[in-house]
């Protein structure tokens, strides 16, 4: 294990056998995070990020999925472990925030009722007393009148508290370990800054772990100690929030980058869209995954059309995947990259 790691994860591999082929979600993966460190985990949609989530809880065993590597949770490992260890960790060890809280909560049941039956499983205690816990919670995530809203139905919630329900239920048993899965997805822009406080306030009181799923380069920036970037179900880079938005050396870092809308400035000209779509999991492109929309592949001499890039280390802890020599990347970032990021 990582020294001082909470959560490590070991070359993770999770498959999935289909009719047309083998869906290579997620492609040898690792990463840890420490306590009341955050780790946020970015790609675009199919990328393979909520795969990853879902298979640290331990929510693909027994659906189908192949699922190899090691997955270490506070020194217990996880992907041999049985079901019924697993399903007793979430909850109380693990929790997630979904994100579509309206689908993750049940429709015919009250937001407190919910709370209360999450309560209940981890902790031997009456009713009475678990009400008075989801009240409490109600409250701490900033949810007005909590001991009326306890009744209320999710449909009766608006999106942004329902989500603030949501991260109630996640925190009711005071998980070491909280996964937030895209936590402001289509909440206004005034409710993410909202939410985003309160996830960053309930960690520092709970000394909890945190790992951050989401396409949003401006919500890893505002939370993440550290980044890992996802494309074809592996990292491509992997380093200190500082490292990839000021030293960025993986050509699709820079394609997110490119494409993230910046309000500290008046625009000059339009985002710098990723050419092409994501790969198909089932036929991921030989050598690189990312060489047919790369804008540097003819700079690799055809090694990225061949040959997989390794993960390696630059400095510090910096990791990236490219066939690109580290001196090249620095020149390209420096000269090419930055000057047109700065001038959109």
């Amino acid at each position: 294990m990582t020294e001082g790691a909470f959560l490590d994860v070991r070359n993770l591999k999770i498959h999935f056998p289909t009719d047309d082929g083998l869906v290579k979600s997620v492609d040898g993966l690792t990463f840890s995070v420490e306590r009341g460190k955050t780790l946020g985990i970015v790609g675009e949609s199919g990328s393979g990020k909520s795969v990853t989530s879902l298979g640290v809880l331990g929510l693909h065993k027994g659906r189908g999925a192949n699922i190899s590597g090691e997955i270490w949770l506070d020194g217990e490992e996880l992907v041999g472990a049985s079901q019924e260890h697993v399903r007793g960790l979430r909850g109380k060890k693990m929790a997630m925030i979904f994100q579509d809280p309206l689908s993750a909560m049940h429709p015919f049941y009250t937001v407190g009722q919910q709370i209360i039956e999450a309560y209940r499983i981890h902790n031997k205690v009456s009713k009475k007393v678990a009400r008075k816990h989801a009240v409490d919670m109600l409250g701490r995530v900033g949810i007005p009148q909590p001991d009326r809203r306890v009744d209320s139905y999710p449909h009766e919630f608006s999106g942004g508290m329902r989500q603030r329900a949501m991260i109630a239920m996640a925190l009711s048993c005071d998980p070491e370990l909280l996964i937030a899965d895209e936590p402001t997805t289509a909440l206004d822009v005034t409710v993410q800054a909202q939410i985003l406080d309160l996830m960053r306030d309930l960690q520092r009181d709970f000394n909890a772990a945190l790992i951050v799923i989401t396409h949003d380069l401006g919500v890893v920036a505002e939370l993440s100690d550290d980044i890992l970037v996802m494309y074809g179900g592996k990292c491509v880079e992997y380093g200190t929030a500082e490292d990839i938005f000021e030293r960025p050396e993986h050509p699709y870092t820079w394609g997110l980058l490119g494409s993230m809308p910046r309000l500290d400035r008046e625009p000059t000209e339009r985002l710098l869209p990723i050419k092409g779509t994501p790969p198909s999991l089932i036929n991921v492109p030989s050598g690189c995954a990312f060489h047919p929309r790369c804008a540097f592949e003819e700079r690799t001499e055809g090694r990225a059309q061949t040959e997989v890039p390794e993960l390696l280390e630059t400095e510090g802890g910096h990791l990236v995947r490219c066939h690109l020599p580290r001196e090249r990347r620095r020149a390209i970032w420096e000269n090419e990259i930055k000057p047109n990021l700065e001038a959109s």
